[in-house]
C-alpha cells in the first residue's frame, strides 16, 4: 500500500457515483475498468478489486436524470496503480478495447484518463517514486506534458486480468463554486494543506502526498450544485487516522461553520458547494 493511503495521513477511501442504468454501468466497470462486484442489489453495485475492500459504489436512484453541465461535483475520481508495469497492462487493454482515452505525464505521476459512459470522469494512474517529486516552498511541481505510451507499454507484456489487487483510490477532482471557500472548508475544516496552485484550480494533501483532493472552478464560478438524483457524485470517504484525529476535525469544521451530522456510523458533512463527504476511520 501507497505510504499516502495509510494512517496516519488522511485519505479518500471510498467514492460513490449515480448511474443511469446499474446494469450497464457494472457491464463498463467489469469490462472496461477492471473492477469486481463486491455486493449487490437492485439499486447498488459496491466494486472492489481484492474482495474485500469497496473502492467504488454504483447506485441507480429511482428516478434518476442524465449528467447536468456546468455544475460543481465530480471532475474524475481516480485509481493507483501500484506499478507502471501495472499502467502498461492497463494501456495495453484500453488500445485493444479502443475505448476512448486521454492520457498526461504530471511530473509526479503518468495518467490515463476515461470516462464512463453517463459521463463520469476516471483517472487510472501510476505514481512516480516521491523522491523524484519536485518541491519548492512547500508546493510540489505538478506539469501536464505528452505521455510516453511506448515506454509505458515497454515495461510489461501480461494479459490483462483486470486491476490489480493493490489498487487503491487514489485521490478525488471536484467541480466547486467558489475556490476561496473550497480552501477555506478543505484547509481550515478537514485540515488538508495546500500544495499546488493552478489557474482556476488548487491541490490539497496530508502527509506530503501530491494530492488527495482537487479542487476547480472550471465549470464557472458559482457553479450550481447539481440534482442529488443526477449522475454524478453521491459521496466520498476520508479516511481519518482515530476517533482523535476525526473530533479535531468535526470541531474545526463546527468552527468554521460547517454542519457535521452522525448517519449510521459516519460522520457526514458538505462542502460549501455540496459535495457530500463521510468522515471515517
Amino acid at each position: 500500500m501507497s505510504e499516502f493511503h495509510r494512517k496516519p495521513v488522511t485519505f479518500v477511501g471510498e467514492v460513490s457515483i449515480n448511474v443511469l442504468d446499474l446494469e450497464d454501468a457494472i457491464t463498463f466497470y467489469e469490462d472496461v475498468i477492471g473492477l469486481r462486484v463486491l455486493e449487490k442489489t437492485d439499486s447498488k453495485a459496491v466494486l472492489t478489486t481484492d474482495g474485500k475492500t469497496p473502492l467504488l459504489t454504483l447506485e441507480q436512484p429511482k428516478d434518476v436524470i442524465p449528467k447536468e453541465g456546468r455544475t460543481s461535483g465530480l471532475y474524475h475520481f481516480a485509481l493507483l496503480l501500484p506499478t507502471r508495469a501495472d499502467l502498461a497492462v492497463f494501456l495495453r487493454h484500453l488500445l485493444a478495447t479502443q475505448y476512448r482515452f486521454g492520457a498526461a505525464d504530471h511530473g509526479v505521476s503518468e495518467a490515463l484518463y476515461i470516462t464512463d459512459p453517463d459521463g463520469n470522469g476516471i483517472e487510472v494512474y501510476y505514481d512516480r517514486p516521491s523522491f523524484e517529486w519536485e518541491w519548492t516552498e512547500g508546493e510540489v511541481k505538478m506539469v501536464t506534458e505528452p505521455l510516453d505510451g511506448n515506454g509505458i507499454l515497454a515495461e510489461s507484456d501480461a494479459a490483462w486480468s483486470g486491476l490489480p489487487v493493490g489498487t487503491l483510490m487514489g485521490h478525488i477532482h471536484l467541480h466547486v463554486a467558489n475556490l476561496q471557500d473550497a480552501e477555506k472548508f478543505y484547509a481550515s475544516g478537514l485540515g488538508f494543506k495546500v500544495v499546488t496552485r493552478y489557474e482556476g484550480a488548487l491541490f490539497t494533501s496530508t502527509g506530503g502526498y501530491h494530492h488527495h483532493i482537487g479542487l476547480n472552478v472550471w465549470n464557472g464560478t458559482g457553479a450550481p450544485a447539481p440534482k442529488k438524483n443526477s449522475v454524478g457524485l453521491n459521496w466520498f470517504t476520508l479516511v481519518y487516522e482515530n476517533e482523535e484525529a476525526r473530533n479535531k476535525v468535526i470541531e474545526q469544521l463546527k468552527e468554521i461553520g460547517s454542519v457535521v451530522s452522525l448517519e449510521a456510523e459516519d460522520y457526514v458533512v458538505t462542502d460549501p458547494s455540496g459535495n457530500e463527504i463521510h468522515l471515517v476511520i
